[in-house]
């Protein structure tokens, strides 16, 4: 009998709370947009077309409507005042400042990719996700859109490259350094060091990890003090957001975000990045994102 008024005691508390409405004068207000409600499924959606940069796809000038509109959905969370979705159509010179904005302000990233092909400038979707309250939410997705406007205020048109100078011809990384750093021995290949890390997981009820490519990597090439990193990191969905936050908290770039299994237990994500300057301080800064996702020394061997 306790058990049963329990329940219904829990029902009654998450049915209240989901009872009441969104402030969308609130979101409107903050966000300095104008939203539309679904009455039906009880969200309120803030959109944002990109018509500000001229898009050229397969050689034809698409309109925002044919799929470049940035938008936020705002409902009612189960435990939280409010819940949060939304895909924010980006340049390659936007992407990582407006994603450390989310990170930054207590949004959760979930996906960064591409929808086309032959796109001019490259266009990405980064997708978003948060909980809390409707101020806290409404603030943060301002912030982001903020963030594409000083963007573009520097820079009417999008960049087509990181800046930075140029790596010299031959590779000449010192691997002891690096070795130092991730405690392991790495893979030499004419001047260029490679590291991987495997992440334990299952499919099929066939376990999978370093081998299958279910791996952390990191990859390094010019020099000591001119250098490249590039690679991708393989974390469990709770690893994501910390994983994320650290590794821009280290100046490195995130390129891309999305899965590449299905069926995975627990299902893991991937996400590339790119990121230039002093080899060891690119390994530092990889080192202290693994370190704080809690990856570093999972089932560790050289690449192969």
């Amino acid at each position: 009998m306790k058990k049963l008024f329990f329940a219904a005691a829990v029902s009654f508390s998450v049915a209240a709370y989901g009872s009441g409405t969104l402030d969308t004068a609130k979101i409107d207000s903050l966000t300095g947009l104008k939203g539309k409600l679904n009455e039906k499924e009880g969200v309120y959606k803030v959109t944002l077309p990109r018509d500000d940069v001229k898009i050229v796809v397969d050689g034809w000038t698409m309109p925002p409507f044919m799929g470049l509109g940035t938008w936020a959905a705002f409902t009612q969370g189960s435990h939280t005042e409010a819940m949060i979705m939304g895909d924010t159509v980006l340049f390659e010179d936007e992407a990582n400042p407006v994603m450390s904005a989310a990170l930054d302000n207590g949004l959760r990233v979930t996906a960064l990719h591409n929808h086309f092909f032959f796109d001019h400038p490259k266009v990405y979707f980064m997708h978003i996700e948060g909980q809390g309250t409707t101020e806290q939410l409404a603030t943060a997705v301002r912030k982001l859109y903020d963030k594409i406007k000083e963007v573009r205020a520097a820079n009417p048109e999008p960049k087509d490259a990181f800046g930075g100078t140029a790596l010299p011809e031959k590779n000449s990384i010192s691997a002891e350094p690096l070795n130092k750093v991730f405690a392991m021995s790495g893979e030499a290949n004419n001047g260029m060091v490679k590291f991987t890390i495997g992440h334990p997981a299952s499919m099929h009820g066939v376990k999978i990890g370093n081998a299958m490519g279910v791996n952390t990597w990191m990859a390094f090439a010019g020099s000591d003090d001119n250098a490249v990193v590039d690679g991708d990191f393989a974390v469990s969905e709770d690893e994501l957001q910390p994983a994320l936050k650290a590794i821009r908290a280290g100046g490195i770039n995130i390129v891309a975000i999305h899965s590449h299994m299905t069926h995975e237990q627990p299902r893991i994500l991937f996400f590339h990045y790119w990121g230039r300057g002093p080899a060891k301080e690119l390994a530092e800064a990889i080192q202290g994102a693994l370190l704080t996702a809690g990856l570093s020394g999972v089932s560790t061997t050289a690449a192969k």
